[in-house]
Order: structure tokens, then C-alpha cells, then sequence
């Protein structure tokens, strides 16, 4: 069974034909920390249960089988887990169909050490900030769910930029119960100022 440290911290996924390739990426991400996990062919990569981890795929693009492209296709439509594709023979028409696929990184081997770990740890810090960013505005769409009718119409012209008099007469109720609504769109939201509740609200019809 896993700890809660192994669940909570990076994986790195390295799919590669070529133990030796494999084997010396693991000790290298070992060295700085990283736990890696080692796959020899692309099925028993795409059959694991670790794609929704944290963390990010370090993928050889040329494997017996099916290609390392076809694996970036498979990631794509069911996985956001950043991709570094490797290879040992690059050329433009390979480069250009990895970024196209959504690869994050190609790097031609042998790797450079460096500069590898920099790309590695680059892809774990965009992938853990493009999460954190999804579970805001997931939290965010749960609060707005919780809004009544009427504090929705008030939420909408508040995004308009209409004042409480202005709302008020507008939806023919008092100017004391506009600004208790208002509240409750504040609390419900979970926002302190104006400039948040714009900007939260902006960030989920966009």
C-alpha cells in the first residue's frame, strides 16, 4: 500500500524499450529526490492505473509496436499528465508532430543530465499548478450552484456594473435587500472585494 507522502508527491512515468536508458533516468531522478516509475513497452504503460497521478511522462517517441506518437494520441483524450518525448534520431517533421500532439518537451538522447532534470521538474511544476487551477474553479462552480434565483439576477448586475439603487429599481425590490443579497453572494462565493468577485466569475464564463 502506498504512504500518503507517495501519493501526495510527483511520479515520473518513463516509458522506454531500453532498460539502460531507463534505468539511468530513474537513478539520475532518484538523486534529486523524484520517484519515477519504469515501463518497457507502451501497453504495460497505458494498462497501469497512475495516469491521473501528479506528475509527468518522460516518453521514448521510437518503441517495437505501437510508437510513442500513438501514445501521446492515447494520453491526450483521457489524461492531463505533461509529456517529455525522447528520441535518438530528431528531425523537424518528429519534433513538429510531438508539439503538435501536446508534447510539453522533445529532448534527443543522450540527455544531458541538466537539462533534463530542469524540463522534468518544469513539467511536474506547470502540471501541479494547471491542478491546483482546476480544483479552484471546480470549488468555484460548486459555490456558484449554491446561489439562489434571485441572488443569481443580482450577481448578474452587479457584473454589469450597476449600483444597489440601480438593481433595486430594476428588480423592483428595496435597496436593503439588494445589499442583502449582495452578502450572501459574497459569503456563498467565498470573496472579499469587488475586484475577486469580478474576476472569479469571469474566470468560469470564459
Amino acid at each position: 500500500m502506498n504512504s500518503i507522502n507517495d501519493l501526495l508527491s510527483p511520479l515520473i512515468l518513463i516509458v522506454d524499450d531500453d532498460q539502460a536508458v531507463r534505468d539511468s533516468l530513474a537513478l539520475l531522478l532518484k538523486s534529486v529526490g523524484l520517484r519515477s516509475r519504469c515501463y518497457g513497452t507502451p501497453q504495460a504503460f497505458l494498462t497501469d492505473s497512475v495516469q491521473q497521478t501528479i506528475g509527468c511522462v518522460v516518453l521514448d517517441i521510437r518503441m517495437p509496436g505501437q510508437s510513442g506518437l500513438e501514445v501521446l494520441a492515447e494520453l491526450g483524450r483521457h489524461s492531463d499528465l505533461p509529456v517529455i518525448m525522447l528520441t535518438g534520431h530528431a528531425n523537424v517533421d518528429l519534433c513538429r508532430l510531438a508539439f503538435k500532439g501536446g508534447a510539453t518537451e522533445f529532448l534527443q538522447k543522450p540527455v544531458d543530465d541538466d537539462l533534463f532534470i530542469d524540463t522534468v521538474q518544469k513539467a511536474v511544476r506547470e502540471h501541479i499548478s494547471r491542478r491546483e487551477k482546476m480544483r479552484a474553479t471546480q470549488e468555484a462552480r460548486q459555490r456558484l450552484a449554491q446561489l439562489s434565483t434571485r441572488e443569481r439576477e443580482v450577481l448578474e448586475r452587479i457584473m454589469w456594473g450597476l449600483s444597489n439603487k440601480e438593481i433595486a429599481r430594476e428588480l423592483q425590490l428595496s435597496p436593503r435587500t439588494v445589499e442583502s443579497y449582495r452578502a450572501n453572494v459574497f459569503s456563498k462565493l467565498a470573496v472579499d472585494s469587488l475586484a475577486q468577485l469580478i474576476r472569479q466569475y469571469l474566470n468560469l464564463i470564459t
